[in-house]
């Protein structure tokens, strides 16, 4: 890997692994965080079925589309999973951290447990 791919995957890790009970492990040849080990929150995507380095995570209904809409360079729907409203990010050009974080908060909040969602204030 690249440094400033290394620097992505060392800030979208600390982003997942300190949401609660968030663990990390090989998926598709991927880094990828699951919630309690099973339920996927978060895939990194080292150019994989892509042209580009980001992530893809689930998100609410309409927030894909709306995010495209917004800003077709960073967000698209990614194979496979795309289907079902997961949302790609591209993380190669100067990602918004705080925004990442946001997305990635979302997406805990749609596939924890209700009792892990709720430690989120």
């Amino acid at each position: 890997m690249l440094p400033e791919e290394l620097v992505a995957l060392e800030e979208l890790r600390s982003i997942c692994l300190a949401l609660p009970e968030v663990e990390e492990r090989l998926s598709h040849g991927e880094p990828t965080w699951f919630v309690r080990g099973k339920r996927t929150l978060v895939m990194f995507c080292n150019h994989h079925h892509g042209k580009r380095l980001g992530f893809w995570a689930p998100a609410a209904d309409g927030v894909q589309e709306m995010r495209i809409e917004q800003d077709p360079d960073t967000f698209y729907s990614p194979p496979y999973v795309g289907v079902r409203g997961w949302l790609g990010v591209n993380l190669d050009d100067d990602p918004d951290w705080e925004d990442v974080e946001e997305i990635v908060r979302d997406a805990y909040r749609k596939v924890a447990p209700k009792t892990l969602a709720a430690r989120l204030a």
